[in-house]
């Protein structure tokens, strides 16, 4: 090979060429990384290969002579990407060398990884819609095939790396396999590219402490906080939970529950397991996946104030840009910071990714410990992919699981008549003592169910139930019942829903804190968003009839703290009922199950029949055959992994479209967006105005001109007047649909 010949090369500020980035060097530092990362999961050799071979299409006269264009370092900066206007492609020269030296079986694994390695991981056929981008396409149409450096081909073909580490079950094994390998490679290249053109971002990726650090960092601040904290007994029991999850750290590695009522202390609590089962098994980081960001703020500032603001990274579409670090936007990238807290969508969305920007973090996910919160929160539409793979995580990758949540869902293998729920293999409850004897002592609430349980209550009946209580917290399931429900309080009543943006909606739960601290009047009117996690604390909940898990996660949000000798709870059937679909059947499942006499809806055990029923009765656990197109087909290795990736949505944005409203500091930032276009930076500060609406709601006021198209597929309101500082975007929510059953 040409000792000249060049991977990339980069402009200076002077509008100079800098010498460039030698493909020689580039092909062994990528090899050298991504086999790093690889041998996390016994594919170094694997690793190897990929790496070293990603970017072989390069080394070939004719693509030398296409990167420095007229004469001298006259370089395209862009000229490496693939699928760009007029750019000579060579990922798939990689790809076709890979699987002519190694055959159809090595070669193929390798090839989907090279040839996706800037395009994203490729579909095999394109019976699915893909069309040329399918790699069996390109393989088949591959015409340009110039000679590949010597050099390349030989010391490539000396890289054979035999077989994988195992061998593959049936399902998502090999597609996972090959995802990880592709994240090693992807990330490798990421890394080596960014050493040569931005060498200060390479030192900005540093500078973190280790988990046995960590560990020492927490230890101590728990020995401060146990000798601090009031002597109470919620307090006692919060200790109690710790002083399990600490116990339960030195045990082997695999899937754990964590099953404790809401307001016993499981945040610090998984985080001392998390920490010390990472410490025993030589694991590199620790990963806590919540549902909604409002917990994920609460709860990564809870880990910042313990261990450092530089060693938990944030990876969730609220962070706004000027208030993250140069190495915590780096971090997010790839996820190796030693603590990430990120979201359920982008943590599973990303497991079933097809992107290179989406993938390249999924290796990091390999030896450490995840933390699932809330877990009975997962899309039951795709819950049998989600948990094969978290079971693969943990067969394959030594990767360990707690699931973490007061209404442990039931995950577990088991018979359904005469058919098998597949679920997980099996799980280790880490609260050794009696978790009936935790609930028993964390009981402080009563809940009172209505005498029938088919009868309905009007919204006015409710209204003048909850004007009698000088703090109440009122919890409905959908944002119109949340509207009407509100229009019949009083002028001091405040309303939460997803109609208001996420900046909005701290606003308002900073002042309902504040007033419930100075023991004021306070009455809140909710959807859903409220129950799992969010740290508020009622003397008296009202909850509209449905699942069983929310009942319970809606009683973690009165007398939290066990400040009153009981709490109080109405649970009551709404005027309207609840649409088709999965949580009408929750609904029914919860009704059914309490029409038993005596049942408790916060008895813990309760909740492995109801979640039985419910997946029971759902219509399918994989909706959009996720299993099926990427379970390999046996004669060509065929993965659909772009088509997989397009129908595994955590959070169904077909039917939404975003609207960025006219709240307090969104007004500059929209004319900053008017005048500067859509920069990163800008768009990042605007998610936290930004609202979800369903599509005839949009299509409704873009046809009224209330909205408008500030640049393409970026929409924004007209007026301030069509966002009310009280209850957030106005929209028309006739007719009723099961879509609008949300938060």
């Amino acid at each position: 090979m040409n000792d000249n010949y060049a991977a990339h090369v980069k402009k200076l500020q002077d509008g100079s060429w800098g010498e460039p980035h030698l493909l020689a060097d580039h092909l062994q530092n990528t090899a050298r990384l991504a086999a790093c990362f690889a041998a996390k999961f016994n594919a170094e050799k694997w690793g190897e290969a990929c790496g070293f071979a990603h970017d072989a299409g390069k080394g070939r006269q004719v693509w030398q002579d296409y990167l420095s264009c007229k004469s001298g370092y006259g370089y395209d900066e862009e000229a490496h990407l693939d699928n760009k206007t007029g750019k000579r492609p060579h990922a798939i020269h990689g790809a076709a060398l890979a699987e002519k030296l190694f055959g159809k079986g090595i070669g193929r694994i390798l090839a989907y990884c090279i040839a996706g390695h800037h395009a994203g991981l490729p579909d095999w056929s394109n019976a699915e819609g893909s069309g040329a981008a399918a790699l069996q396409y390109q393989i088949v149409n591959f015409r340009d095939k110039q000679d590949l450096a010597k050099e390349i081909v030989g010391h490539l073909d000396t890289l054979n790396p035999e077989r994988p580490p195992w061998q593959f079950a049936d399902g998502l094994d090999a597609s996972l396999w090959i995802r990880m390998l592709y994240s090693c490679l992807v990330d490798a290249d990421f890394l080596d590219t960014e050493a040569y053109m931005e060498p200060q971002k390479m030192q900005d990726r540093s500078g973190y402490l280790t988990p046995a650090e960590l560990e020492t960092i927490f230890d101590s601040y728990i020995s401060f906080l146990e000798q601090s904290a009031e002597d109470s007994k919620i307090n006692n029991i919060r200790n109690e939970v710790r002083r399990n999850c600490v116990e339960g750290a030195a045990g082997d590695q695999g899937i754990f529950t964590l099953t404790v009522p809401t307001g016993g202390g499981k945040t610090l609590s998984s985080l001392a397991f998390a920490l010390k089962h990472a410490v025993k098994h030589n694991l590199d980081r620790v990963i806590y996946v919540i549902p909604y960001t409002s917990i994920i703020e609460q709860n990564a500032a809870v880990f910042k104030d313990i261990l450092g603001e530089d060693q938990v990274i944030e990876h969730h579409s609220n962070l706004v840009e000027e208030e993250s670090t140069s190495q915590s936007r780096l971090a997010a990238e790839n996820w190796d910071a030693p603590v990430i807290v990120t979201t359920t969508v982008q943590f599973f969305e990303s497991l079933f990714a097809a992107k290179s920007s989406r993938c390249r973090k999924l290796h990091n996910i390999a030896k450490a410990v995840v933390v699932l919160d809330e877990a009975q929160l997962l899309p039951v539409e795709h819950l049998q992919p989600i948990l094969d793979t978290l079971q693969l995580l943990v067969d394959r990758y030594s990767t360990s699981i707690v699931i973490s949540t007061a209404t442990q869902p039931a995950f577990n293998k088991r018979r359904y008549g005469g058919e098998t729920f597949k679920g997980l293999k099996q799980s280790c409850e880490l609260m050794k003592d009696d978790v009936g004897s935790i609930y028993e002592k964390l009981k402080r609430v009563e809940v009172k169910l209505p005498v029938d349980l088919n009868k309905h209550t009007e919204w006015t009946e409710i209204a003048e139930s909850l004007k009698e209580h000088d703090r109440v917290l009122c919890i409905v399931s959908d944002r119109k019942s949340c509207r009407e429900l509100y229009a019949l309080m009083p002028e001091d009543t405040y309303h939460l829903s997803a109609l208001m943006c996420a900046q909005h909606r701290s606003e308002i739960i900073a002042a309902i804190k504040d007033r419930l601290e100075q023991d004021k009047t306070v009455r809140v009117i909710s959807t859903q968003l409220v129950e799992a996690g969010v740290d508020i604390d009622f003397p008296v909940v009202y909850r509209s009839f449905a699942g069983l898990d929310s009942i319970a996660q809606a009683s973690g949000r009165c007398n939290r703290e066990g400040r009153l000798e009981t709490g109080k709870m109405v649970v009551f059937n709404p005027p309207r009922k609840i649409p088709a679909g999965i949580l009408r059947k929750a609904s029914d499942a919860s009704r059914n199950i309490l029409a038993t006499p005596a049942a408790d809806p916060l008895d813990h055990q309760i909740y492995e029949r109801f979640f039985s029923d419910l997946y029971w009765k759902a219509n399918t656990l994989d909706r959009e055959n996720i299993i099926g197109l990427l379970t390999p087909d046996q004669e060509e290795l065929g993965i659909n992994f772009r088509t997989a990736a397009s129908r595994l949505s955590i959070i169904d944005d077909t039917m939404q479209k975003a609207v960025l409203v006219r709240y307090g500091e969104s007004e500059k930032l929209l004319r900053l967006l008017e005048k500067m276009g859509p920069e990163r930076f800008l768009m990042r500060r605007l998610q936290r105005y930004s609202v979800n609406i369903y599509n005839h709601e949009f299509n409704a006021m873009l046809n009224e001109g209330r909205i408008q198209e500030l640049h393409p597929y970026i929409y924004a309101l007209r007026a301030a007047e069509d966002y009310s500082p009280q209850t957030g975007l106005l929209v028309e929510t006739e007719p009723y649909e099961p879509e609008k059953y949300i938060i």
